[in-house]
């Protein structure tokens, strides 16, 4: 007897039929992804240039390998650098201190693993703890990591302390630094010596600009030097990079001795030059041993850019009184004796070599040259020629025992508000020693 609710032999067929409908819908559905995908594939390889036809074709004829041989196979392995922790400063022993900066705290160091000796920065993070990493810090480490050259310090590498404020560069270590190094030599370096020095220092320079990187402190405490002659400039605390068009930047940068007369009178959209300015300082001082422009303010110290590079006027630096520090300014009236006197101030120069650093201390910025054309200027192609530093003396290392002695200096700035100068601020009487000296004596010849 056949049950009530039993399939009748129709509805068994329309069963059939609808699963063999469904099964052809699953193929077609399969089919049809398949074809698409062999399109995608074939416009993608039209769009790269791997088609069949330019593809480099495989050889059909090779033998196969057999199983024997396919287990001889060895495959080859590559050694990728890998991310990883920061090891610990207790892999250095710190054997004495340096001295401290702006940014850090400076120390000599020995790696236990290999007996090199290396210089430890110990990053300053006072208040950071909320507020994060240091800026300064990262700039520093981003504009090291990038400017790997000769003459720029190597960062070989960051530990880390037992505290999340405790970060240090790992260095190369050099013996002096040219400032503490001037303090201690009787004489000043030979002229050949210093075209060896500034050579060195502008290709460092034209390196970091042609990088986009300023390095905004420029000074003799922050170029190293070992006992072959060669230097190496450090500490880029203040460093960054900058673009084209220039951005909005803060005018409180470089130590107040180095610092450019653009920066003084409160640019905020600054280039390359004002790192020239600091080199032209630098070479004044290699000159005589003693910083070129020492005021103790920001007032004294323009004024005494003044006295040296003449007053600013329309004709020598055009625009200059649309800086937000020179529009209230008191200048003396114009007169012939306002103008630059560098040639005076270093009368053993040569024609060349004065020509160079007037033109580095040129008040316009516009007016002093790039790295690369300082590096092409006929004072360093003249007599005497630049000295192999193969041939330079050689003196005792003060970093390497004790703490460099520094004559009182200022300090690099640090962030906060720029100081500004005031409206009522006079400048007209910079030039009345120089009005002495052009009503003076002289000289005469007398007949014998």
């Amino acid at each position: 007897m056949v049950g009530r609710w039993a399939d009748t032999e129709e509805e068994k067929a329309a069963d059939l039929h609808r699963k063999r409908e469904k099964e052809e819908k699953k193929r077609r559905k399969v089919e049809k992804q398949s074809r698409e995908q062999k399109e995608a594939y074939d416009a993608a390889e039209l769009v790269e240039g791997k088609s069949d036809s330019t593809r480099e074709k495989l050889p059909t004829d090779l033998p196969a390998l057999t199983l024997e041989e396919g287990r001889k196979t060895i495959l080859l392995r590559h050694v990728a650098s890998e991310w990883g922790p920061c090891r610990h400063v207790d892999n250095f022993e710190r054997l004495n201190h340096i001295e401290e900066g702006s940014y850090g705290w400076v120390s000599r160091a020995r790696e236990l693993g290999t007996g090199d000796v290396v210089a430890l920065k110990k990053l300053k993070m006072d208040g950071t703890e909320a507020s994060g990493f240091p800026v300064t810090g990262l700039r520093e480490i981003q504009c090291l990591m990038q400017a790997r050259h000769r003459h720029i310090v190597d960062l070989r590498e960051i530990v880390v302390g037992s505290r999340l404020t405790e970060v240090y560069l790992v260095m190369d270590f050099l013996e002096h630094d040219l400032k503490a190094l001037q303090e201690d030599m009787s004489e000043p370096f030979m002229p050949s010596e210093i075209k060896t020095l500034l050579i060195q220092l502008t290709s460092a320079v034209d390196f970091l600009h042609s990088q986009w990187i300023l390095h905004r402190d420029l000074k003799t405490s922050n170029i190293l030097m070992n006992n072959r002659g060669e230097i190496k400039i450090a500490d880029f605390g203040m460093a960054r990079q900058f673009g084209d068009p220039l951005p909005k930047m803060t005018q409180l940068v470089v130590t107040l001795w180095y610092r450019a007369p653009e920066l003084l009178l409160g640019a905020e959209r600054y280039s390359t030059p004002i790192d020239m300015w600091s080199i032209g300082c630098i070479f004044g001082e290699l000159l005589t041993r003693e910083p070129l422009l020492q005021g103790k303010n920001e007032v004294e110290q323009l004024s005494k850019v003044f006295e040296l590079c003449g007053i600013p006027t329309e004709d020598s630096w055009p625009g200059f009184k649309r800086l937000p520090n020179a529009r209230s300014l008191r200048l003396p009236p114009l007169r012939h004796n306002i103008g630059p006197v560098v040639r005076v101030r270093f009368p053993f120069l040569t024609s060349a070599g004065s020509s160079l650093l007037t033109s580095l201390l040129s008040l316009d910025p516009r007016k002093r040259p790039s790295a690369h054309e300082m590096l092409n200027h006929p004072y360093f192609a003249e007599d005497p020629k630049p000295k192999s530093t193969s041939m330079f003396p050689t003196f005792p290392s003060k970093a390497g025992q004790e703490k460099r002695r520094r004559v009182a200096s200022p300090n690099a700035p640090r962030r906060g508000v720029a100081p500004s100068i005031s409206a009522s601020t006079d400048f007209s009487g910079i030039f009345t020693s120089r009005d002495a000296e052009a009503t003076g004596p002289g000289f005469q010849l007398r007949m014998m």
